[in-house]
């Protein structure tokens, strides 16, 4: 506590500086445009997103400082602030809304439209930064020095960083261009596969390898560290390994329930490596998720209850004079939560009814709490919003089934009411990691907050258009973008409202994943490993071993030292997977057009035969200049 009364701001209260301008604003904007389109392609291709703060303030240095000349580091917290709420509505909306698509691809309903998806997304989002605000004081101010919020403070250290000089920006355009070029090459102009597979298939040991050879993955790695990517290959590892050829070895001659073209169901020893994986393992690795996201919850239950409890008790309480401490005034708030909920109950495309929408508020606020919490703690990137969604799914479908509102129109109003929870989990996360950059380097907190709602009504407008190009270019649940955590939220729902889940595979997932939580394991990034196909979680791990070999397998002067070659590799990683992103919207562009840029067949079958080497020998390349990036000019000369 002392720790918070001695704390004083970088920029002082009373002193007045550019803040809320139109640059900022305009830059922001695009920004949220930018990493909400990218984060939306690799959250469907991999079923996580990535904070924006960092590359977002990065960038913004980069601009601000270097090409316009200008000397304001509240300008470049108010862009980071604006931008970063792209990613975090576009991580809600997609874990949910394409279970929709779905179950339009298979028939059942309506795919939604692109103004469905706007309300939805701008209604969860504006009402998480609602949500968040009166938790400011209680998360912010009074656990200053408690909750470290890890990439909030590494936000606001890389703005005082970068009054020193706007060099950081380089090394994230250096990792967008080059990430941008491989994509375009590997999966444009199709020069060389961006996966490679090894399986192994005969009637006593069927197994699969093999990994996405792309740029974001390696990123994501990095950014998440050795251990959580180590996790996850874990989990990746239990799947492939393990329990498809356990299903194989022990199914054997008898017959499985999959057909062949003739209508004949096929030997379990018979089946190929990904038709187990899709049919079976999967259904594993499901339960594994659901409970993991719940066993999180329930650990952190009793801060939960503090927090909210502070909530409320500061509810009420007007802000402080000082600009530092000002706050959106408590009537917008209210007004504003009581204009989203009649927008919810009246807006025909939301099929929410009064309960439904009292339902979002109460768990909306509970989630928001949850959240803001969460982050303070693991990080934007490790905050379990998939399983808060989960929870939020369960409850609903089974509400709804019990007040007879069924069948398809029940399952679609049990995915608007998770994706609403979902959105306003993530961004009320996002949210209280900017405030925390904010108080750190003396923002306004009044107008930050005006600027996550900037930031989130923008990016709704653009989620929409976003999804539309992805699913008529690959279709969600595709190879190209399967969109793994929205393809759960639908065995979810429909398992509740049709009882069509396979239970048995469901609860040994459910006893794996305990079983990993009581040997001491992080369950939540091992259950998305078993969950995920290995083809993520490889990569993935590599990215997290070359962050362990930046870390521990070089000689430093100094801590300040090691940690700038780490600080350096993520700047380059968050252009890597901006880059990836950004080119995957333009080939889904180019998709849905009918244009042709494929170049495969200039190299003809005898290249094809050794087309997974040379997608590893590209990856291996991509993985030196992460490193020759990380450890350069942080010697002193």
């Amino acid at each position: 506590m002392n720790e918070k009364k001695d704390f004083k701001p970088f920029i002082s209260a009373d002193k007045v500086m550019p803040e809320f301008t139109v640059t900022s604003i305009v830059l922001g904007i695009i920004l949220a445009v930018v990493f909400g389109a990218a984060n939306a392609y690799l959250g469907l291709r991999v079923g996580m997103t990535v904070s924006a703060s960092i590359p977002a303030a990065v960038i913004s240095m980069g601009i601000i400082r270097i090409i316009m000349k200008k000397d304001s580091i509240l300008e470049n917290n108010m862009v980071q602030t604006i931008g970063s709420a792209g990613e975090s509505l576009a991580a809600g909306a997609i874990f949910t809304l394409p279970a929709i698509f779905m179950w339009a691809q298979e028939g059942v309903c309506d795919a939604p439209s692109m103004i469905t998806i706007c309300i939805i997304s701008l209604c969860g989002g504006v009402l998480g930064v609602l949500f968040m605000i009166p938790l400011r004081t209680a998360l912010i101010v009074e656990e200053h020095g408690v909750l470290p919020y890890p990439e909030g403070t590494a936000c606001a250290e890389v703005l005082l960083a970068g009054e020193e000089g706007g060099e950081s920006s380089k090394v994230v355009f250096a990792g967008l261009g080059i990430a941008a070029v491989y994509k375009f090459i590997a999966d444009g102009l199709c020069l060389f596969p961006s996966e490679v597979n090894f399986d192994i298939q005969n009637t006593s040991y069927t197994c699969g390898i093999g990994m996405d050879v792309l740029p974001a993955l390696a990123g994501v790695g990095y950014i998440c560290g050795p251990d959580i990517s180590s996790y996850m290959f874990a989990g990746g590892i239990l799947s492939y390994l393990v329990l498809i050829p356990a299903i194989s070895y022990f199914g054997g001659d008898s017959l499985s329930s999959v057909l062949d073209d003739a209508g004949k169901a096929i030997p379990f020893n018979q089946l190929d490596p990904g038709t187990i994986w899709s049919k079976y393992v999967r259904y594993i690795g499901a339960g594994a998720v659901a409970a993991g996201g719940i066993i999180s919850l329930i650990k952190t239950l009793p801060t939960m209850i503090v927090t909210f409890s502070q909530a409320v008790k500061g509810f009420g309480k007007k802000g402080g004079e000082k600009r530092t401490e000002r706050d959106l005034p408590l009537k917008y708030i209210l007004c504003g939560v009581v204009i989203i909920a009649i927008v919810m109950v009246l807006v025909p495309s939301i099929p929410v009814s009064p309960v439904g929408a009292l339902f979002i508020i109460i768990f909306g606020f509970f989630f928001a709490t949850v959240s803001s919490r969460m982050v303070g703690l693991v990080g934007s990137s490790n905050n379990p919003v998939s399983g808060m969604a989960i929870a939020t799914l369960i409850i609903a479908s089974a509400l709804f089934k019990m007040t007879g509102l069924d069948g398809t129109d029940g399952m679609i109003a049990s995915i608007a009411v998770g994706t609403i929870i979902c959105i306003i989990a993530a961004i009320a996360g996002d949210t209280s990691q900017d405030l925390k950059t904010g108080y750190i380097i003396g923002a306004t907190p009044m107008r930050q907050q005006i600027g996550e709602l900037i930031g989130s009504v923008c990016s709704a407008v653009a989620i929409g258009a976003v999804m539309f190009l992805l699913n008529a270019a690959w279709g969600f649940g595709s190879a190209q973008i399967p969109a793994p955590q929205a393809s759960l939220m639908k065995m979810v729902v429909e398992g509740v409202m049709g009882g069509t889940l396979p239970w048995t595979l469901i609860f040994i997932g459910v006893f794996i994943a305990i079983a990993v939580e009581v040997i001491g394991i992080p369950v939540l990034a091992f259950a998305i490993g078993l969950y995920l196909p290995i083809h993520l979680s490889a990569p993935i791990w590599v990215g997290g071993l070359v962050r362990w070999f930046i870390e521990s397998k070089r000689k430093y002067d100094s801590d300040d030292q090691r940690n700038a070659s780490v600080q350096k590799g993520i700047l380059y990683c968050s252009g890597m997977i901006a880059g990836e992103g950004i080119v995957g919207i333009l080939l889904a562009l180019v998709a849905v057009l009918g244009l042709n840029i494929n170049m495969s067949g200039i190299y003809g079958d005898a290249f094809m035969s050794v087309g997974n080497w040379v997608g590893i020998a590209a990856f291996i390349v991509l993985i030196c200049t992460l490193i020759r990036f990380a450890r350069s000019k942080n010697e002193k000369s």
